[in-house]
């Protein structure tokens, strides 16, 4: 398969950590197409030329949450094979474990929203994100290719790293 002509878009997601909740965007419908509309999901967005994982991270979460990342644990990165009209999407995930100030109720791509932890499943999410959140408590690191055809989720492939060190 040639990468000639098809889109690579790097991204971070971000879940923000306070004590047994988690900080979750429920997107609100926007003019034009926006294939996360309706649904919940993390905090993140695209890379800026030159930005590394970590200065993305941090910069979407200070846009779209209103708060500074003081710590954050990389725990994987997700591609996102022809995701979105043919685009390749590449999303290194962050569990932020300490940020400065008080999350916004609702910022430039929806509402925010305090959620337990251990009900984060139970929201109106992507297919696949049921499958990753709780890989983001398990030690190590993962590395995993979601398929989603038409929109349709269409299985996924995992590699988890319980040391930084190793490979299994």
């Amino acid at each position: 398969m040639s990468a000639v002509g098809a889109g690579i878009v790097l991204t971070t997601l971000a879940y923000v950590r306070r004590g047994d909740h988690t900080l979750m965007l429920e997107r609100a419908p926007r003019a034009g197409r926006d294939v996360h509309a309706g649904r919940w999901n993390g905090v993140g967005g695209k890379f800026l030329a030159g930005e590394s994982p970590e200065d993305c991270l941090r910069r979407e979460v200070r846009e779209e949450a209103g708060v500074e990342v003081l710590a954050a644990v990389l725990k994987g990165c997700i591609t996102f094979p022809a995701f979105d009209h043919g685009t390749h999407v590449y999303s290194f995930v962050y569990v932020v474990t300490r940020f400065e100030g008080e999350p916004f109720t609702a910022g430039p791509e929806g509402r925010l929203h305090w959620i337990e932890t251990s009900r984060l499943t139970d929201l109106p999410l992507w297919e696949g994100d049921r499958v990753f959140l709780p890989w983001l408590d398990r030690a190590g690191v993962f590395s995993a290719t979601f398929r989603y055809v038409a929109g349709r989720f269409d299985g996924f492939e995992v590699a988890h790293y319980p040391n930084a060190d190793s490979f299994s």
